[in-house]
């Protein structure tokens, strides 16, 4: 599954055309061009019943702070920013990628702390899980994807990364709305979940990578 609301690049034949209004509300974080993919390195999380069950109990809840909060439909970590990549570049990146991440064993991580984020130019606000073990890991795969990353020259990821998964967003920078009270309230209904404990502690079993509308699987040993 594609992570929810990063901005694709889905068709190369598709008109260039950026109507806001068709995405619901969300702008894209660089302007689409002919030829430029936009990818993601990220670990694919695939929800369970009982993890939707926590998701509509905090997105119910939020909505009386935000009511314009959305659920996000398909969950992930991300490992990389979204870069811009030209389409001849696309197999040697991810033939790198398959080389540094072979050796990678799968882990676990705990992700049960809520928080809420901004994207860098301020147009959205997500509330997310942030990740409070396995942190180690994390950025040992990090440190591989940066590599690649540094090997065509694109940004790399945060030096000081929140590693989460983002649960619900809404178009604008209401962060003031969500921290404090509502935040609050939403790490009480996280810890006061039954079986939150195991339902929230992850393991990865592989990293993705989407340019455009490709899909690339490195499964973890």
């Amino acid at each position: 599954p594609a992570p929810a609301g990063l901005p694709g690049d889905p068709d190369p034949e598709e008109a260039l055309s950026d109507d806001s209004s068709r995405h619901g509300g969300r702008v894209r974080g660089f302007p689409h061009e002919r030829g430029n993919w936009a990818t993601h390195v990220y670990l694919p999380y695939i929800a369970q019943e009982e993890f939707l069950e926590l998701l509509e109990l905090l997105v119910s809840r939020a909505r009386t702070f935000v009511p314009s909060l959305a659920a996000m439909e398909e969950f992930h970590l991300s490992l990389s920013q979204c870069v811009v990549l030209r389409y001849h570049w696309i197999e040697p990146f991810v033939r790198c990628l398959r080389e540094r991440l072979a050796a990678f064993h799968r882990f676990f991580c705990v992700a049960d702390q809520v928080k809420v984020y901004t994207n860098q130019n301020k147009t959205r606000t997500f509330i997310g899980l942030e990740v409070s073990a396995g942190h180690f890991q994390l950025l040992e795969l990090v440190s591989e994807v940066d590599g690649v990353l540094e090997e065509f020259d694109l940004p790399t990821f945060y030096k000081d990364p929140s590693f989460h998964i983002s649960l619900a967003w809404c178009v604008g920078d209401l962060s003031g709305r969500l921290e404090g009270q509502c935040l609050r309230e939403l790490q009480d209904i996280v810890d006061g979940f039954e079986d939150s404990v195991f339902l929230l502690r992850i393991q990865w079993e592989q990293v993705r990578c989407k340019s455009g509308n490709k899909y690339f699987s490195f499964p973890l040993r």
